[in-house]
């Protein structure tokens, strides 16, 4: 069967799939026919049960010097010492076994998909909705990236689209690539992303046994899925050297999911295009995409952010989509929000950069 006859026959096969259109512009209610003008942030978005990741573009910083930088050199320490030994693996790899390689490769993915399917397009955005098994699955994945776990990632996410490129953002992009990639964990979070992330709605996120059950054992969790067991495997099953296990399927391994992801919010908010919105800094970054497994379609994904795909195209460098559309067949996955047609050319024609093109 053709993949594009394969892509709708799962699309749309034993769930069903929310197509989001812009509603009609309300009528004054002064007597007069005039429409009111449409906002660009809030229209085609209907879902009644989140909010909190719809850009703001009402927020600005205030003025003055932003606080003295605080370090906070437990993180700097550890993190030099992972990527030391991340660039170590790499010497290593050459000679690992072929298992070790198929192995980390596994790792990653399903690591990566505990970020992108879970902690972001489900947790963060509730772009679809999944049951037990697939909620269990993501969780152990999520445990398994270790980038904080599920609930306070999509605190700071929402915090992200909702204040982007202020200091209520997270990882601001605005204050350079360095500091958007990963000098955010190396330091205090400004008083900002405290403040308004501390006002945002998490009750989803807090009424979700599974989710704050992560919470409350992460620690023992990522030290088992995220390291020990990484390194046991090869070295028990296939009797690969204990140091090329550490460095190679659990050091490289956890670094490359790491930087991959951070790309997202460091390249792909300083480079490509914007062919859905110039007025937002997200953009559209196919290099981003591969590594990330479909998450470098920014400029669409901050403009969408309820879209399940986080790419118009669907499956077009999008594993994370295609696991999705796959959990679907199986019954495991069901809502999945779509922006229609009609909504994307009508945000491409009012504030795309000219590049769009039609796939």
């Amino acid at each position: 069967m053709p993949a594009h006859l394969l892509q709708e026959e799962i699309s749309s096969s034993y769930t069903t799939t929310t197509t989001i259109t812009a509603p009609p512009s309300r009528i004054l209610q002064n007597g007069g026919c005039k429409l009111e003008k449409p906002s660009p942030y809030l229209e085609e978005d209907i879902r009644p049960e989140m909010k909190d990741d719809i850009y703001d573009p009402s927020y600005k910083d205030p003025e003055g010097p932003r606080p003295k930088l605080q370090y906070v050199w437990r993180n700097i320490i550890l993190m030099s010492l992972l990527h030391l030994g991340a660039l170590y693996g790499i010497i290593l790899v050459p000679t690992c076994k072929v298992y070790t390689w198929i192995w980390g490769f596994f790792y990653y993915v399903i690591s990566a998909l505990g970020i992108t399917a879970g902690a972001h397009r489900l947790w963060s955005h509730r772009t679809y909705k999944a049951r037990l098994p697939l909620r269990f699955f993501l969780i152990i994945a999520n445990t398994m990236a270790f980038q904080n776990d599920v609930f306070e990632w999509a605190r700071d996410h929402r915090a992200h689209h909702k204040f982007s490129e202020t200091d209520a953002d997270p990882h601001n992009s605005r204050r350079g690539f360095f500091f958007s990639h990963v000098g955010w964990l190396l330091v205090r979070k400004h008083p900002a992303v405290k403040e308004k992330g501390g006002l945002l709605d998490l009750s989803d996120l807090k009424a979700e046994k599974l989710v704050m059950f992560q919470r409350r054992y992460y620690k023992p969790g990522i030290l088992l899925m995220c390291f020990i067991l990484p390194t046991l495997v090869p070295w028990y099953f296939w009797g690969e050297t204990f140091i090329h296990s550490l460095c190679v399927a659990t050091f490289l391994r956890y670094a490359i999911v790491l930087n991959a992801t951070w790309l997202v919010n460091s390249a792909a908010h300083l480079y490509g295009y914007r062919p859905y919105d110039t007025t937002i800094s997200p953009r559209e970054n196919i290099l981003v995409s591969l590594g990330a497994v479909g998450e470098g379609f920014h400029n669409y994904h901050h403009a969408f952010p309820y879209d399940y795909s986080a790419s118009e195209y669907r499956w077009h460098i999008n594993f994370t989509t295609f696991f999705i559309d796959c959990m679907a067949f199986l019954g495991l996955a069901y809502d999945r929000k779509k922006v229609s047609k009609a909504a994307i050319l009508a945000r491409v024609k009012r504030t795309g950069d000219g590049s769009y093109k039609s796939g």
